[in-house]
Parts: C-alpha cells; structure tokens; sequence
C-alpha cells in the first residue's frame, strides 16, 4: 500500500518521501535577485525538516521576468557562489532541491520589470496591474533561450532538478489562456497554438540539460476565471507535455484574479476544505500517467495519506504549513500526526515587503505573547 513517506524517484531524482514544500516567494534575495545566506538557512531548516523535495522560490529568467522584492533570479552567471550555497546546504542535510522557473509577463509592473511588462497580447486584465506590450517574434526566441540558458545553469550549479511555473496566471499560463492570449499568429487561437510557447520553452530546456535530468511544471488545471484557461484544456496540455517527455506535472489553480478560488485560499480550518485541487488532479491522472504531484489546502496527515493511496497523486505539496513548521514532515514520520499549525492567514507574507524575509506572523505573535 502507496504512503506517504514511501522512497522514490523522479527520473534520476531520488527522494526520502512524497512530501513536496510547493514553491513560493520568500523575499530573500538582493534587489538584483542574488540569493543570501539567510535564504540557504531557510532551505538546509527545510532540508533538516525531512520534507522529501524541496521547490525554490520562483526565481525569474530574466530582469523583466521579475515580479516581487527580494525574488531570487537566475539570469546571470554572476550568482554561481551563491546558488551552490543554497544546494550544498540541502544537499548537506540530505535532502534535494529543485529550482522552479518563471517570467512574470504581465502580472508585474514597470518599477519591478525595469520596463513596460510584456505579455503574449497587449491587453488590461484584472490580474495585469498595467497594460502590458505583445510580445513580438522576437521576443518570443529570446524568452524561450533565456529559460533553456537558466536551466542549465541550474543543473551546472547542482540544483536536483527544475520545474516551470505554468501556473497562477504567470507568462507561460499568460499563453495557454484565452483571456490573456489573444494572438492571431501561430501561438494564440486554438490551444494546439496557445500551447506552442510552452513546449518550446520545454524543448529548450530538455536540450540544456539532457534527458536524464528531472523537468517538471507547475500547472494550472483551471483558471477559475471567465474565459480564462479550463480544465478540458489544461488536460490537452498536460497531454502533449506527457508525450514531449515531462518527467511530472503539479496541479494547482486559479489566479490573483480569482477571488475566493485563488491559490492561497484563507481559512482551511477542517479536512472539508483541504485539498481543493485534487478534483483537477483527478481530471489529469485519468488522461496521463507521468508523475503528478498536488498543491492546495494540505493541512491534516489523513487527507495527504489518503490522496496517496487512492492513486490520484504521487506526492502532496505544501507551502504554508512549512513556513510555520518546517519540520511538519519529521513530526509526521516519527508518528505526531496532529494537523499542520498554519491557520491559512496568508499573514507569513506581509514580512517580506517590510521585513525581507517571509516568516510565520501567527507563531511569532503565539510566542511573543504579542
């Protein structure tokens, strides 16, 4: 019987347990994207924490790319000293790390990007903060080289794996959405075209870093957005992605444009509410075979078992209860299977605008008395 603390591995990738911490932000790098020695502590704490797989911050491919302060880049071999500081600290502690990819597009704003965003259709959509510029031919080739360029950085640096974020409305979503993608070229119309952006940044990837090394992505399985990208397509996608060699695929959803159905959702306070996109995860396992993993509401150890052994995903991922509990993976394995702590507040981000660095607001204040 399938558990969660079962030995795998993801093609070359070997890992302790199917417990992934998800990617987020964590505001942790230099205003050029260098990442700090504060960001390698958070990593080897992860690390020390047991979770099997350890996602970074979503680090940008190029200047225009970035989004938020403090997010860590992967554009310049400038940062070659820093980046093996970050992997040799996991790697320390035993455990693995897996640079995660993106361009922002237009979910960001000219005093971040350095310039007008670009996105794949000059449009204002509530999730662009300003109306971005279409991206030309151009740019497109120069996107696409910038991923395979970043990639292989990764893997020279000695980052386990990489994963595109093709999720939560960033560029690579940007193309395969009807909303944000209204090209009338070869890469907008049907979703054969809106998904030609992404297999080439695939393509470009595969062939930096070979294929015996492990790439994956982060994918939406629904917008959850009028006209935005549904889940009949995100099964197409993860189709062609299967047939294209993408060793796994982690199912998320939803966009900051999507209310109450966002990535982050507030107020998980019961199993009823956890795992709020396993039914996607469902759509895709019944169309594909690769390795998928699931992000969204983990809070109890029953429910992640649970979606283990029913087969629907081979690992769960988790953000936020590793930022309150880095060690919740350890605490699980040695047989405390209470709850994650994390209330679901989102208040952990709010330190990294002001503070530099994302932290539990929650268990601080708990132990404070504040």
């Amino acid at each position: 019987m399938r558990s969660l603390f079962d030995t795998t591995a993801i093609k070359t990738m070997s890992l302790a347990n199917r417990l992934v911490r998800s990617a987020t932000w964590e505001g942790m790098c230099g205003p050029d994207g260098r990442p700090t020695a504060r960001l390698a502590d958070f990593y080897r704490t992860l690390a020390r924490g047991r979770v099997g797989l350890i996602i970074t911050g979503y680090t940008f491919v190029r200047p225009e790319g970035r989004q938020l302060p403090g997010k860590m880049g992967i554009h310049t071999d400038a940062f070659a000293a820093e980046m093996r500081a970050l992997t040799e600290a996991v790697h320390a502690e035993g455990g693995r790390l897996c640079m995660q990819l993106v361009h922002a597009g237009g979910q960001t704003d000219s005093a971040h990007a350095g310039r007008q965003p670009m996105a794949p259709s000059a449009v204002q959509v509530a999730q662009f903060p300003e109306l971005p510029t279409a991206m030309t031919g151009q740019d497109i080739k120069e996107v696409v080289a910038a991923f395979g360029a970043a990639a292989g950085r990764a893997r020279k640096y000695g980052f386990d794996a990489v994963q595109l974020h093709g999720a939560h409305g960033y560029l690579l979503n940007q193309f395969l959405s009807p909303l944000t993608n209204q090209r009338t070229d070869g890469y907008g119309g049907s979703i054969e075209n809106r998904s030609r952006f992404l297999l080439e940044v695939y393509e470009a990837i595969r062939q930096a870093v070979g294929n015996d090394y492990p790439v994956m992505i982060k994918l939406n399985g629904d917008d959850f957005l009028d006209g935005g990208l549904a889940t009949a397509d995100a099964v197409f996608v993860a189709q062609a992605l299967e047939r294209a060699g993408i060793d796994a695929i982690e199912v998320s959803g939803g966009t900051p444009a999507s209310g109450e159905r966002s990535p982050a959702r507030l107020k998980i306070d019961s199993p009823a509410q956890e795992a709020y996109h396993l039914p996607l995860a469902r759509r895709l396992r019944a169309a594909i075979s690769c390795p998928l993993m699931v992000v969204g509401g983990f809070r109890s150890f029953a429910v992640a078992e649970a979606a283990i052994r029913e087969g629907t995903t081979d690992y769960v991922a988790m953000a936020r209860p590793l930022i309150r509990e880095p060690d919740l993976a350890r605490r699980w394995q040695e047989g405390d299977r209470t709850p994650a702590r994390c209330i679901s507040c989102n208040g952990c981000f709010a330190p990294g605008i002001k503070e530099g660095g994302i932290y539990c607001v929650a268990a601080r204040k708990e132990k404070t008395g504040g």
